[in-house]
C-alpha cells in the first residue's frame, strides 16, 4: 500500500505578500514500494510531488539551492541507505546556479536491512527546499511499513533508468586535479579526459566533505578535454585536506549527466 503524507510549506518563512500567493500544500511524499535485490537489500522510491510551478533540489544543489535531508530515527530494520539520483535539471535562479527538479520526481532509494526475515518499516522524515518566486524549507514526514510482496513498480525502474553515466559509459580517459592553496581556501583545477556528452556542459564538483563549500566551476571545453575551475573554501574557517579520491565530478547536460570518482595528482 502506497502511504501519502502532505505538508504545507512553513509560511511564516515568507513575507505575508508572498505567503499568500502559495498553494496550500507546495509538496507531497509518496513512498512506492519496491523490490528485493539480488544483495538482498530492498529498492523503494521517495515519488516527490510538487505544486505546479514551482521546483525542488538536488543531493548538491548549487548556491540557489538547499540541500535536501533525511532523517530515519522511526525506521525498524534499516541499517543504511544507499540513494540513486536520477539526472537532475539545471535552473537559473536570480543569476545563481542551481541543480534539482521540476514537478515531480522519484527518488530511488536502497534500504540496506539488519536482517533479511523481519519486517522493515520505514519511519522519519524529510526536509527540502522548495522553490518558485521564493525559497521556503518544507518538512515531510514518512510512516510506512514495506509488505512483505514485492514488485518492479515503473515509475522506481524509470527513475533508477534515467541516472547519471558511469565513467566507462561515458569514455572517461583520466582525471587530473591541479589543488593550489589562495588566501582563502584552495583553488582546483579539474582536467577531464572526457568527449563531449551535449550542449551547454556544465560541471559540479563535490569535494567528499560536506563542510567544504565548492564555487560553479568556470568550464572549458578544447576538443575531448574538459576543464573545470572552482574555488573550495570550509565553510568553518578552518585549515582543511582535500581527498583526492573523495572528490566527485558530474558534467550536466539537457537530459544527460556523467558522474565521475576521484581524481590523481
Amino acid at each position: 500500500m502506497i502511504r501519502t503524507f502532505a505538508l504545507a510549506a512553513a509560511l511564516a518563512a515568507a513575507p505575508p505578500a508572498l505567503a499568500e500567493e502559495m498553494p496550500d500544500t507546495l509538496a507531497r511524499l509518496d513512498i512506492l514500494p519496491g523490490w528485493e535485490l539480488q544483495n538482498g537489500n530492498l529498492m523503494v522510491g521517495f515519488r516527490f510531488t510538487l505544486a505546479p510551478g514551482w521546483k525542488t533540489y538536488w543531493r548538491a544543489p548549487g548556491d540557489g539551492g538547499i540541500p535536501p535531508l533525511f532523517g530515519w530515527s522511526g525506521s525498524q530494520n534499516v541499517s543504511g541507505v544507499r540513494y540513486h539520483w536520477p539526472v537532475p535539471e539545471v535552473f537559473d535562479q536570480a543569476g545563481m546556479r542551481s541543480i534539482g527538479y521540476s514537478d515531480e520526481v522519484v527518488l530511488p532509494v536502497e534500504i540496506l536491512r539488519d536482517e533479511a526475515g523481519p519486517p522493515t518499516r520505514l519511519a522519519g522524515q524529510v526536509e527540502i527546499g522548495v522553490c518558485e518566486n521564493v525559497c521556503v524549507p518544507v518538512q515531510l514526514t514518512f510512516d510506512a511499513a514495506l509488505p512483505e510482496e514485492s514488485h518492479r513498480h515503473p515509475a522506481i525502474v524509470a527513475a533508477l533508468i534515467d541516472r547519471p553515466m558511469t565513467s566507462a559509459e561515458a569514455g572517461v580517459g583520466g582525471v587530473r586535479c591541479d589543488i593550489a592553496p589562495t588566501g582563502r581556501g584552495m583553488a582546483i583545477t579539474a582536467t577531464l579526459g572526457l568527449p563531449a556528452i551535449g550542449p551547454g556542459e556544465e560541471v559540479v564538483i563535490e569535494a567528499g566533505d560536506p563542510l567544504i563549500w565548492v564555487s560553479e566551476p568556470e568550464v572549458q571545453r578544447s576538443g575531448g578535454t574538459l576543464v573545470a575551475q572552482a574555488e573550495m573554501i570550509h565553510v568553518e574557517g578552518g585549515s582543511m585536506t582535500i581527498d583526492r579520491s573523495a572528490l566527485r565530478f558530474t558534467v550536466l547536460t539537457e537530459g544527460r549527466a556523467v558522474d565521475i570518482r576521484g581524481c590523481t595528482g
